[in-house]
C-alpha cells in the first residue's frame, strides 16, 4: 500500500504539471484572446479572470471528460501508475514547448496520443468506437466552428439587420444554451442537471406534446431576459454593451475550457484512485488549482500570440468567434470527448477574420499551427509508446 501511495503521489505531481501546462497554454490563453484582440480587456486581467473561471468550470463540469480520458481510451487494461506518469509527463512536456515557443500545441491531441501510446505499450487494445467519436469532433471543429463564426460575423456586418437587434438575438441564443447546460449543483447526488430542468421540476407544469413545459418556459425566460438586457445596454452605450457581451462570452468559454481541459490532466489518475476511496470532486479541485496556477503564471504570452498573430479582430468579429466556440466546447463536455480549445478558438478566429477583407488572417501562421497539431498527436503517441516500452524493459 505504501508503494502504491508513493506512485500515486508521483503521478499526482505529473498531473499537476500537466494542469499547469494546460492552464498556461490551452484553457488559459484561448477564451479571452478575442476580447484582448478587440481591446475589451488587458492581457494580464484576462489571465486573472480565465484562471478563476477555469477553476470553477473544472470543479463543476470536469467529470465527463475525466472519465473518458482515464477509462475509455484503451481497452482490456487499466493504466498503471508508471504508465499514467509517463503519459502525463510526455504530454505536458510537449504542451510546455508550445507555451514557450508561442505556438498553440493542441492539448487534447498530445494527451490523447500519449495515453493511447502508453496504453498500447502496456498491452491494451484500441478503443476504436471512442476514437471515431473523437476524430469526428476534431475533424468537424474547424469547419463547423470556422463556418459558424464566419456566418455570425457576416450577420453582424449586414446592413439589413441593425446591431441593436442582431447582438441581442445572439445573446438570447447564448442564454438558451446556458439554461440547458448541466451542472452538478442542479442535479441529485452523483448526477447533473440543467437550470431549465431544475426550475421546471420545481414548477411541476404538465408536459405538452411530450415536452417538459416547465423546462421550456425557463429556457424562454432566460433567453428573452438576456436579449432584453443586451438591447438595453446597446441603446444606452453601444460600445460598452459590445464590450460587456464580449467579456461575458469570454467568461463562458473560460468556464467551458476548465470543464473540458481538466480531464486531460486528471483523467489518467482515475484508475489509480480506486484503492484509496478519494472522491472525484477532490481530484477535480486539485486539477482546477493547477489550471489556475498555469493561467496566472504562463497564459499572458499565449493570449498575446492568439490575439494579435492570427487575425485583426474587432468587437463584432470577436463576438462571432466566441459564440460557436462556447457551443462546441459545451457539446464536447456533454458527450465526454476530449477537445482542443486551441483548435476551437483558432478556427473561430480565422472564420470571423475572413468575414472582412481587412481581417488580416495569417496563412503562414495557420499552416504552421495545423502542422503542429498533426505533429503533436503523432509525436505524443510515438513518444508515449517508446518511452514507456523502454522504461518497462529496464524496470522489468
Amino acid at each position: 500500500m505504501s508503494g502504491s501511495l508513493l506512485t500515486l503521489v508521483v503521478a499526482g505531481v505529473a498531473s499537476f504539471f500537466m494542469a499547469w501546462a494546460i492552464g498556461a497554454g490551452s484553457s488559459g490563453s484561448t477564451p479571452f484572446a478575442p476580447a484582448v484582440g478587440a481591446n475589451a480587456v488587458s492581457v494580464m486581467r484576462a489571465g486573472f479572470l480565465v484562471g478563476i473561471l477555469g477553476f470553477l468550470g473544472a470543479t463543476l463540469q470536469g467529470a465527463n471528460v475525466s472519465e473518458a480520458v482515464g477509462r475509455e481510451l484503451i481497452r482490456n487494461v487499466q493504466l498503471s501508475p508508471l504508465a499514467a506518469t509517463t503519459g502525463l509527463l510526455t504530454a505536458a512536456g510537449l504542451v510546455a514547448i508550445g507555451v514557450f515557443t508561442g505556438y498553440p500545441i493542441a492539448t487534447a491531441f498530445t494527451v490523447t496520443g500519449a495515453i493511447v501510446g502508453v496504453g498500447l505499450a502496456l498491452g491494451g487494445t484500441p478503443a476504436w468506437s471512442k476514437y471515431q467519436q473523437i476524430a469526428a469532433l476534431w475533424v468537424a471543429t474547424p469547419f463547423v466552428g470556422g463556418g459558424a463564426a464566419y456566418a455570425t460575423a457576416r450577420f453582424l456586418r449586414s446592413e439589413n439587420v441593425a446591431e441593436r437587434v442582431a447582438i441581442p438575438l445572439l445573446g438570447g441564443l447564448v442564454g438558451l444554451i446556458v439554461a440547458n447546460i448541466e451542472f452538478v449543483m442542479f442535479g441529485p447526488p452523483g448526477e447533473s442537471a440543467s437550470l431549465s430542468v431544475a426550475v421546471g421540476n420545481e414548477l411541476s407544469l404538465p408536459a405538452v406534446a411530450g415536452i417538459d413545459a416547465g423546462a421550456l418556459l425557463t429556457s424562454l425566460v432566460v433567453t428573452a431576459g438576456i436579449a432584453a438586457l443586451l438591447r438595453r445596454q446597446l441603446v444606452t452605450d453601444r460600445m460598452r454593451g459590445q464590450r460587456r457581451f464580449l467579456l461575458a462570452l469570454g467568461g463562458l468559454v473560460a468556464f467551458s475550457a476548465g470543464g473540458s481541459q481538466v480531464g486531460l490532466a486528471i483523467g489518467p489518475l482515475l484508475p489509480l484512485l480506486d484503492p484509496f476511496s478519494i472522491p472525484l470532486t477532490a481530484v477535480l479541485v486539485g486539477g482546477g488549482l493547477g489550471l489556475l496556477a498555469g493561467s496566472w503564471t504562463g497564459a499572458p504570452r499565449m493570449i498575446k500570440a492568439l490575439a494579435q498573430d492570427y487575425s485583426a479582430l474587432g468587437p463584432r468579429r470577436s463576438i462571432a468567434a466566441l459564440i460557436p466556440s462556447f457551443a462546441i466546447a459545451q457539446s464536447a463536455v456533454f458527450f465526454g470527448i476530449p477537445v482542443s480549445f486551441n483548435e476551437i478558438i483558432v478556427s473561430a478566429i480565422v472564420g470571423s477574420g475572413y468575414a472582412a477583407s481587412d481581417g488580416g488572417v495569417s496563412g503562414r501562421k495557420m499552416l504552421f499551427t495545423v502542422l503542429a497539431w498533426i505533429a503533436s498527436l503523432a509525436i505524443a503517441f510515438g513518444a508515449g509508446y517508446g518511452i514507456f516500452a523502454l522504461i518497462s524493459s529496464v524496470v522489468g
